[in-house]
């Protein structure tokens, strides 16, 4: 990765243009037995959507917190993207009696009766989590947006009137904010080989790095929740991974 590439748009725009057609995100859920497989244009093109969907349609703005209360999921990367792409900066979820300072949450079905009553505070949307990002099979607590519903309608392409630039903040971890150049500086300088997949089972939205990583060079992501050790061993095999986290 060249030392240009400071920015989300531009470590996506590079990654597009030397591999836009091979896997990205693998997702695996051994409690499901669900699998999807996203390419980078596939990739790429949900988080336009995700973006438009945050910043077009809710009108959040540059330097917004927002908070991705997911478990391990492929739309999790998705929501990571989202926010780097408007200048967003993700903070992890507080927490319980902790004053939330956020402009959205994005949360799942085991998170939404926390954040249901909070719709009237900040914009919150719910992921069924469900196969092929579709929507709640019922109806939502009033003021709180299915993402299954309102993805869908927004543009494939995005691009922010106020484009963040690499010393925006990209995320908060603990006290400490972390640029988007130095978010992408250090994934650049990351051990993995180039065209490496690495075989995670933390999840990206608390331990960005092994997203960061792979995309930067040019890997790929194996993301598996509610591993099974036996079966996590035969996924490892099936994908070709080259690392794992943890290692």
């Amino acid at each position: 990765m060249t030392p240009t590439a400071t920015t989300f748009a531009a470590v996506l725009a590079q990654r597009l243009r030397n591999d836009p057609g091979q896997p990205l995100v693998t997702f695996y859920d051994h409690g499901t037995g669900e699998r999807v497989e996203l390419s980078g244009t596939t990739w790429a093109n949900w988080v336009a959507k995700a973006a438009a969907l945050l910043v077009d349609e809710f009108g959040l703005e540059r330097g917004d917190r927002i908070c991705l209360d997911l478990p391990p999921h492929w739309l999790g990367t998705v929501f990571l993207g989202a926010a780097w792409s408007g200048g967003l900066v993700v903070v992890p979820p507080p927490g319980e009696g902790t004053p939330v300072e956020v402009a959205a949450v994005v949360c799942g079905p085991d998170t939404l009766a926390r954040w249901a009553t909070r719709a009237t505070d900040f914009v919150v949307l719910a992921c069924a989590l469900l196969p092929l990002g579709v929507r709640f099979s019922d109806p939502l607590p009033a003021g709180v947006h299915d993402v299954g519903v309102e993805i869908w309608s927004q543009p494939d392409a995005f691009t922010p009137f106020d484009p963040p630039t690499a010393d925006d903040v990209a995320i908060l971890v603990g006290d400490h904010e972390v640029t988007q150049a130095e978010l992408w500086g250090e994934a650049a300088a990351s051990t993995l080989v180039g065209g490496g997949r690495l075989l995670s089972v933390a999840n990206p939205v608390v331990v960005p790095a092994t997203f960061s990583e792979p995309l930067t060079q040019g890997g790929s992501l194996v993301l598996v929740a509610q591993a099974v050790p036996g079966e996590l061993e035969a996924t490892y095999a099936a994908e070709r991974a080259t690392a794992r986290f943890p290692a």
